[in-house]
């Protein structure tokens, strides 16, 4: 029975600790369609609560819970910009779990050993999903199915699984790891020469 609660309290408690600890961690997002090959994209995340930093391709962004920064170093440019609750969802699956939680029915078991919990929501109402913009969601482009894998010992988040119709897209940490200390700064400041295009209101 103890053992039950415990998983039954999983989620909330790995999202509780995004509020009070920093993540670091590298990580792959694979994409995969029924009629392409999988795509792999090597990246960095660091976040806390709502804030974060991820570099992916050749795109830097950062949010530091008003600014979004997006830095391109192809083209040497950072935009800035007050971000939507979808672009917010669309940058960073973690916080899409939290968005995804009051709407989804949400099941939560152990893996094989014991050790993971794996987290499986799906939507009450695939029309009503929380993408910032009140718009009805079509079975071809909502989201079926959200998947998170937890570390019991430390709540550690190892991966996330989401199907959007024919496509599942996955994230797996390489070496995550909660740290203490001086907290980070979300911001991207621009070199000299860098062109700023700042789209804040």
């Amino acid at each position: 029975m103890t053992k039950l609660l415990i998983i039954l309290t999983i989620l909330s408690s790995f999202l509780a600790n995004l509020e009070t600890k920093t993540l670091k961690s590298d990580f792959i997002v694979t994409v995969a369609e029924e009629v392409n090959a999988p795509m792999n994209y090597p990246g960095e995340l660091t976040m806390h609560g709502q804030c974060f930093k991820v570099e992916m391709f050749n795109i830097e962004a950062a949010y530091d819970g008003k600014t979004m920064y997006m830095y391109s170093s192809e083209t040497d440019e950072l935009t800035l910009s007050n971000p939507t609750e979808e672009e917010l969802l669309e940058s960073n699956p973690l916080l899409y779990a939290k968005a995804l939680v009051p709407v989804c029915n949400i099941v939560e078991r152990a893996s094989q050993d014991g050790s993971q919990t794996i987290v499986t929501l799906t939507p009450k109402d695939p029309e009503r999903l929380p993408d910032g913009t009140g718009r009805a969601a079509s079975a071809e482009k909502g989201i079926t199915k959200f998947v998170l894998r937890v570390r019991n010992s430390d709540l550690m988040p190892l991966s996330v699984e989401i199907k959007e119709g024919k496509k599942t897209s996955t994230l797996k940490m390489k070496e995550p790891k909660f740290v203490q200390g001086a907290k980070e700064a979300y911001v991207i400041t621009p070199e000299k020469d860098t062109y700023v295009n700042d789209m804040r209101l």
